[in-house]
């Protein structure tokens, strides 16, 4: 289905993008385009990739414009365009606002005004029951999402969520910081050692995507079932895979933390489709007739349970090193002896 189409990739210089490069290049697809506002890790990748298929777009998610003109002649959109740094957008949270919220927008205005076939945008764990700005802007997004699609015919833009959690040695994230402290010799940090974290790798996050794009409907939300494990098992488990000896060293929890996340909600959960690997959340039908809210409870919701890092399938230190061994970061880890930063 992609075969001599245009791919656009807001936010395209991150691992997510570079997931989906390395997936695509080898394809049939016409082309990708790669928007995003840092020319240094767009140069980078046009010197990696060596590609003529790879188109560079400079511009911004919060410039309508900008991505209108990035996307004339795209067939296709996987938005991952975001600030997803608690701390950064606890300290700017309406920087946040701009680039998750109003540059989704953007984005799917555009789209639709273009006529783009097909929006797959990309959420967080973080936006379901939010404690930070991140999670907070995160949860608007999938709700400016699911609004837009209310009111576009699904022949003409079809425009779906997805929602994972932390994907794996991803830029941002903690493994990379593990190996880092392992490779010096340092203590390593960790916040509680019973908080609980789902697991996923960059390939899990590529096929979630695609599998929302091969079956996503106006306005659902598709989200990976995924296993979970400790802080300090996966601790554990990246000293084991180096033969370390560090010390483990117990920072307590950071501002904007939660101890265990949750991928589906209660509510969500009551109209979900098990879909055997994945879950999908029909976008909510209901209008402004306020009866439906007031007067009209359901009983699903009642007896139903969140879908967190807490309850889903939880990794011993085996399981985690089986998993982290998968890894190319990992792999490339062990072969060469250096942590490099992740893009």
């Amino acid at each position: 289905m992609f075969k001599d189409k245009v791919l656009l990739i807001t936010g395209g210089t991150g691992s997510f993008g570079n997931a989906v490069l390395n997936r695509f290049l080898d394809s049939d697809i016409g082309e990708i385009r790669i928007f995003s506002r840092d020319e240094k890790k767009q140069d980078d990748m046009r010197h990696r990739y060596k590609n003529p298929k790879v188109k560079f777009h400079i511009g911004d998610v919060r410039n309508y414009q900008s991505v209108h003109s990035a996307m004339r002649g795209v067939d296709y959109v996987f938005s991952a365009a975001a600030l997803k740094q608690v701390p950064s957008c606890e300290f700017y949270p309406v920087e946040a606002v701009r680039t998750n919220v109003l540059g989704t927008e953007n984005t799917l205005r555009a789209a639709v005004e273009l006529g783009v076939k097909k929006v797959v945008v990309l959420s967080t764990d973080k936006a379901v029951y939010p404690i930070n700005a991140m999670g907070m802007s995160k949860a608007l997004m999938e709700k400016v999402t699911i609004a837009m699609g209310r009111n576009v015919d699904h022949e003409r833009t079809m425009m779906c969520n997805t929602r994972y959690g932390n994907v794996m040695a991803s830029r941002g994230s903690v493994i990379p910081l593990f190996a880092k402290q392992i490779l010096s010799g340092s203590p390593i940090t960790i916040t509680d050692p019973e908080m609980t974290r789902f697991m996923m790798s960059l390939p899990d996050a590529v096929d979630l995507v695609l599998f929302a794009f091969t079956h996503g409907e106006q306005g659902d939300t598709f989200v990976q079932k995924a296993p979970a494990a400790t802080i300090l098992v996966l601790a554990e488990a990246m000293k084991r895979i180096f033969n370390a000896q560090n010390e483990i060293r117990i920072l307590g929890t950071r501002h904007g933390e939660k101890k265990h996340e949750c991928l589906v909600n209660r509510e969500e959960m009551a109209r979900a489709e098990d879909l055997k690997d994945y879950f999908c959340i029909k976008a909510d039908s209901r209008d402004l007739n306020y009866n439906k809210f007031f007067e009209q409870g359901e009983t699903s919701i009642s007896l139903g349970a969140d879908y967190t890092s807490e309850n889903t399938q939880r990794l011993d230190v085996d399981g985690m090193v089986n998993m982290l061994l998968k890894l190319k970061y990992i792999q490339d880890l062990l072969a060469t002896g250096q942590a490099e930063d992740v893009g």
